[in-house]
């Protein structure tokens, strides 16, 4: 079928993935444009993984004040080389990944971060919980499986829905950035300070924190 040059160029723009690929994937996708969409996904997911071992050496810590000056946001967004890490491009994925930490406030990067003691309490909750409504053994397993991934997804900005589009994760914007700019990219740390938060309970110690978060 033909392929309209408007359609191409909505996508490209939606995607950021390049005309000849956009062309092909609508054909495939016999003109649909949310098809279209999930098979560009699809061909960066499987870019991004052939990169995912490359060294991130390079990037930048991008700040991010937001207005009315209460919540401030410090990123570190790796790539592998400096001529990426001055890019448009990726300093807007900087920008909108600080934007996304400071809206939603996850604990943790990744997953893998989170530690046993804090997995294995929520577990406990979670296996409590499913037991006292009567459950059989397997079904509570299942219960605990799909309750971990729901803490995943509220406490690890990997795993988070992306704020300025809950249809993909921040795992999978940064996926798509990897596809886009041929390169591995890792959002690799966070700050996340609002005012007054911690004051009463840890009192004097918590500008020594922030000291050293800085560094």
């Amino acid at each position: 079928m033909a392929i309209s040059a408007d359609s191409v160029k909505k996508l490209r723009e939606a995607t950021g993935s390049g005309m000849m690929e956009c062309k092909a994937a609508l054909a495939e996708a016999a003109g649909d444009f949310e098809k279209a969409i999930v098979i560009l996904r699809k061909k960066g997911a499987a870019a991004a993984g052939r990169k995912a071992d490359r060294i991130t050496s390079e990037g930048i810590v991008y700040s991010y004040l937001h207005p009315g000056g209460r919540v401030g946001v410090l990123v570190e967004l790796n790539c592998e080389t400096d001529f990426v890490a001055k890019t448009e491009g990726f300093l807007d994925l900087a920008k909108d990944l600080a934007m996304h930490i400071a809206a939603m406030e996850p604990k943790y990067v990744r997953r893998e971060e989170v530690p046993e003691n804090v997995l294995n309490e929520e577990k406990e909750i979670y296996r409590a919980k499913a037991l006292a409504t009567g459950k059989p053994a397997n079904v509570v397993e299942k219960i605990v499986e799909g309750q971990l991934n729901k803490f995943y997804s509220e406490a690890c900005a990997y795993d988070q829905p992306f704020v300025k589009d809950d249809k993909m994760t921040v795992g999978q914007l940064i996926t798509e950035k990897v596809s886009q700019m041929k390169e591995n990219i890792s959002l690799r740390r966070f700050s996340r300070f609002k005012v007054g938060e911690g004051l009463q309970k840890r009192g004097g110690d918590f500008a020594a924190e922030v000291a050293a978060q800085l560094k």
